[in-house]
């Protein structure tokens, strides 16, 4: 149990795997669902909450259906490995609102990988050309697009807890 802070009980897994499946549900749904009466429910979530472990909820959107249906996954090199070309790039990057998600990797030629979704192909390339390029320090970009995501989740292996 190597990063866990927190003891979880079988009802706090229970309630964790059953937000991860539908995080709209009301606390007596969930109460419901765990077997636990509303109260003590809601003050395990509400410590799920507190500590850190339940970070917020959202809904689930489908891009096809909003008309974004190009998914890429972009490898990003920096010129120069300084902590101020990082803080510039990530803090750029975050206000990209194409950008799910962006992690700072090793193991690869790439110091970043992004996920990015658009519209399309010339969504990307304006993306890509007018933003990512622009970024001081950013000295090299390979890019791959997604043909079939096969696993699209966001919910974690609870098994480890």
């Amino acid at each position: 149990m190597s990063g866990v802070s927190t003891k979880f009980d079988r009802h706090d897994r229970l309630i964790l795997a059953a937000l991860q499946q539908d995080g709209s549900l009301s606390n007596l749904e969930l109460a419901d669902r765990v077997g636990l009466s509303p109260s003590p429910c809601s003050r395990r979530v509400q410590k799920l909450e507190e500590s850190g472990v339940i970070r917020g909820r959202a809904a689930l959107l489908d891009s096809k259906s909003l008309g974004l249906g190009l998914t890429v996954l972009i490898q990003i090199s920096m010129d120069r490995h300084t902590p101020e070309r990082f803080e510039n790039f990530e803090a750029t990057v975050r206000a990209f609102e194409e950008v799910q998600q962006c992690y700072l990797i090793t193991g690869q030629s790439a110091d970043y990988l992004l996920k990015v979704v658009v519209p399309d192909m010339d969504a990307y390339q304006a993306f890509l050309l007018d933003k990512v390029t622009r970024i001081e320090g950013v000295s090299g970009v390979h890019s791959s697009f997604v043909m079939r995501k096969v696993v699209d989740t966001t919910a974690l292996p609870l098994s480890y807890l």
